[in-house]
């Protein structure tokens, strides 16, 4: 099955079994992984590996000191940060081929001078009033799914 490629970036992970999903669900769809920033565990941690199974040969992860750094490596790319802080929704975005979707770390989310520095390109996923957000892994997959339906 040819699926179209996007990519990934995770901005100062916290929890090393979301990161292990979440490089699974990379090797599954062909996604590219970034890490951001500062980690809160280490690569090798037995949790990571051990949520990434045997699908860490299978994606690309690349290390990255700043957010800075991979806009500029990428000046032309489209970046679209996740965030409960917008009221722009995944399903009113057009999502094309080559995008970087930016989640933020599990217990604070993505910094608001970066969130609103490009605030068009903030969106969420709906959810029920009165609840905080959704687990990282599973929101990766919600909105990188929509983004390889749209695609097509």
């Amino acid at each position: 099955m040819d699926i179209k490629k996007f990519n990934i970036v995770l901005y100062e992970p916290e929890i090393p079994q979301n990161t292990g999903n979440i490089a699974r669900l990379c090797a599954c769809t062909g996604a590219d992984l970034y890490l951001v920033g500062k980690l809160g565990f280490s690569l090798s941690d037995k949790y990571t590996k051990r949520a990434g199974l045997d699908y860490w040969d299978s994606v690309n992860i690349t290390r990255v000191e700043s957010l800075d750094d991979l806009k500029n490596q990428y000046p032309n790319s489209t970046f679209y940060y996740l965030t409960t802080k917008s009221k722009k929704s995944y399903f009113d975005t057009n999502f094309k081929e080559g995008d970087f979707l930016v989640f933020g770390p599990e217990s604070r989310g993505i910094p608001e001078d970066i969130l609103f520095a490009d605030g068009a390109n903030s969106i969420t996923i709906p959810m029920k009033d009165g609840q905080r957000s959704l687990n990282l892994s599973n929101s990766v997959a919600i909105v990188l799914y929509e983004a390889i339906r749209q695609a097509g």
